[in-house]
């Protein structure tokens, strides 16, 4: 964990604690620092060495209605179809159910300098990144 960050230390822990999880063809739910087989075989079908799950919820961990969520969530995706990206639906849940899941995005391909831009874009404070080893890392934007 970051000791240095502008979020605060529950909220990182709910990051960490989070079960990012993965839908489609090919489910998966990711976690921290967990190698997860399912993803790497994912990466290796898909020819990528990396992938990024991201949302455009919920803005700086502030509770945004649903409406507006999808709104931000259909940009973000029309982002993606813009930019050529390949991603896959997905859903930020944590394993309490006191914060709505997240609908997020796990985004194939993605290099991390490109991952952290884009969920700066769409006002995150952190995002998940996996490299070629298939362990997600929280990644912290603020």
């Amino acid at each position: 964990m970051q000791l240095n960050s502008a979020i605060d230390p529950d909220t990182l822990r709910a990051y960490e604690e989070t079960h990012y999880r993965v839908l489609g063809d090919t489910p998966a739910t990711l976690r921290i620092g967990v190698f997860n087989r399912a993803l790497a075989e994912l990466h290796r079908a898909c020819g990528v060495d990396c992938s990024a799950f991201v949302t455009a919820a919920n803005p700086f961990s502030n509770l945004t209605d649903a409406d507006t969520n999808a709104r931000r969530q259909a940009a973000l995706a029309d982002e993606l179809l813009n930019q050529g990206l390949r991603f896959i639906e997905g859903i930020g849940e944590h394993p309490s159910g006191q914060w709505p899941g997240e609908p997020s995005f796990l985004i194939l391909g993605l290099p991390l300098d490109a991952a952290k831009q884009l969920g700066a874009r769409h006002a995150q404070n952190a995002i998940v990144w996996c490299s070629a080893n298939a362990v997600p890392q929280l990644i912290l934007l603020r």
